[in-house]
């Protein structure tokens, strides 16, 4: 069986509460682990597929502003 790394990691997740997606993503962005980008990625091209143009546009302004203090 072949499952690609977005399938896996929507699948690992699907069935969480939210606070247990957030702890993973608080625990991701803390321990600054290069190893947990790909399921951040995923969760964001998630955002991005749902959110209309007025949020993209909020989050590109955030993105932008994280990028400049960096």
């Amino acid at each position: 069986m072949d499952i690609s790394i977005r399938e896996h990691i929507i699948n690992n997740f699907k069935d969480d509460d939210l606070n247990s997606i957030f702890d993973a993503i608080e625990e991701s962005v803390k321990s600054n682990d290069e190893l947990t980008l790909p399921g951040l990625g995923v969760f964001m091209s998630l955002i991005w597929e749902k959110s209309s143009q007025e949020e993209k546009d909020n989050l590109l302004k955030k993105i932008k502003d994280s990028l400049n203090k960096a």
